[in-house]
């Protein structure tokens, strides 16, 4: 059990490493199996280095990182389907995994063929897997396609019979990468329906996807990884809000997130900011119907979200922006100049500017975290020049809330139909 959290392990990753040799021409690898090839002809491709995690019984744990970052390669190695070259995984449970379409399946058989082949491999007898068939049958939804071969199925078609078999075999650990991207939305909406059933029944999920609503919704906790090396793990909302400074190239483990600069700026004490700081937000508020800041708008009123920034260099052409999040990290809306075409302009160095969006509150009552941002092209580089994550909270106050995040303000009309 573990002294954390008073759980029993379901995964447990400690210390791994997986290296890949890169050969100059295919003959070389042969030669490099029988001693032949010097070994400065052999470049090595460090896919993970020395990567510690642990994933409890129960919990729901999301893997993000851009493309190259390691996280199919920590999948595989935990299902089995690569060793480490250094470390070690403990599971603890029985794993259903689906990594890549149409890992496991013969594409020559039918999709009844291959949900007994997939049944068989992953240890059950022809008895279970006949017990299981209706229900996997039913969650694929794809009609008399299960009798021709899966190589005839289209991609959508294919991830449902492969999901359905994953996730009806009863596992105590469910490992997804990725694959629910191409399923319709009416597809992933059941899939993440058995994905509450799962966590309710205490079952364990490792989730990995660039889907980073689903990951803020779904994940107990994430583990973000960056060109083979953890970067850190914590709340969907810290991590997420990590990686988008990994994919401007922003990120700076050796800066503090709360470290603030010389300007004399103010904001909440606990907000993650960075840039190039070619400009600065220096003051950021919202105002009311009435003309007064404040932190508490009442739903169905105008108001305003004000920013002013201040320019050190020359911008050919900043866009301003904020974007509202619930308290789990989600983001709800937003918006910014370049969106509403409201300045293409470019900025001289020395100038203050002062941006207000207006609108009208239509968010449900509850708390909201609002962030700023200061970007811009330069050339065909986008670019950072400043965001405030997480810079403002906002108190919505209604009287009638609706369902979802923000009310349709319907119109209703009840009458006697002919």
């Amino acid at each position: 059990m573990s002294e954390n959290n008073n759980r029993a392990v379901a995964i447990e990753v400690s210390g791994v490493n997986k290296i890949y040799k890169l050969y100059p021409r295919p003959a070389d690898r042969l030669l490099d199996a029988l001693h032949l090839t010097p070994w400065r002809k052999i470049k090595q491709h460090h896919a993970l280095q020395d990567v510690d995690f642990t994933v409890y019984q129960g919990e729901t744990v999301g893997i993000i990182g851009t493309n190259g970052s390691g996280k199919s390669t920590i999948l595989k190695i935990i299902t089995g389907v690569l060793h480490p070259t250094k470390g070690d995984v403990k599971v603890n449970g029985r794993i259903s995994a689906l990594l890549e379409l149409g890992a496991g399946f013969n594409m020559e058989y039918t999709g009844i063929e291959n949900i007994y082949l997939n049944g068989t491999m992953i240890g059950f007898s022809k008895e279970e897997i006949d017990a299981k068939l209706q229900d996997i049958l039913a969650f694929a939804d794809i009609g008399d396609f299960v009798h021709q071969p899966v190589k005839t199925y289209s991609s959508g078609m294919f991830v449902r019979l492969a999901f359905a078999v994953a996730i009806n075999i009863e596992p105590e650990i469910l490992i997804v990468d990725e694959a629910l991207s191409v399923g319709d939305v009416f597809f992933q909406a059941k899939c993440y329906r058995k994905f509450e059933e799962f966590k309710q029944m205490g079952k364990t999920i490792l989730f990995v996807s660039h889907d980073l609503s689903s990951i803020s919704k779904y994940c107990d906790r994430v583990v973000l990884l960056n060109k083979g090396v953890k970067l850190g793990e914590g709340s969907a909302k810290q991590m997420i809000d990590v990686y988008k400074q990994v994919l401007v190239d922003q990120y700076d483990e050796e800066k503090k997130a709360n470290e603030r600069n010389d300007s004399g700026e103010t904001y909440h004490p606990d907000l993650l900011e960075y840039g190039s700081k070619k400009a600065t937000i220096t003051e950021c508020c919202l105002i009311d119907e009435k003309g007064k800041q404040t932190n508490a708008i009442v739903k169905g009123t105008e108001f305003t979200i004000c920013m002013t920034v201040e320019f050190k260099e020359r911008i050919p052409a900043p866009i301003f922006a904020f974007t509202v999040k619930n308290a789990k990290g989600t983001e709800i809306t937003g918006t910014n100049t370049m969106f509403e075409k409201a300045f293409m302009e470019p900025v001289e160095a020395g100038v203050k500017k002062r941006v207000s969006f207006k609108q009208r509150m239509n968010l449900q009552g509850g708390e909201y975290l609002l962030s700023f941002g200061l970007t811009g092209y330069e050339g065909s580089d986008f670019t950072v020049y400043h965001r405030l994550y997480d810079a403002i909270n906002v108190s919505v106050i209604s009287d009638k809330d609706t369902v979802g995040y923000y009310d349709m303000e319907s119109a209703v009309t009840v009458e006697d139909a002919d």
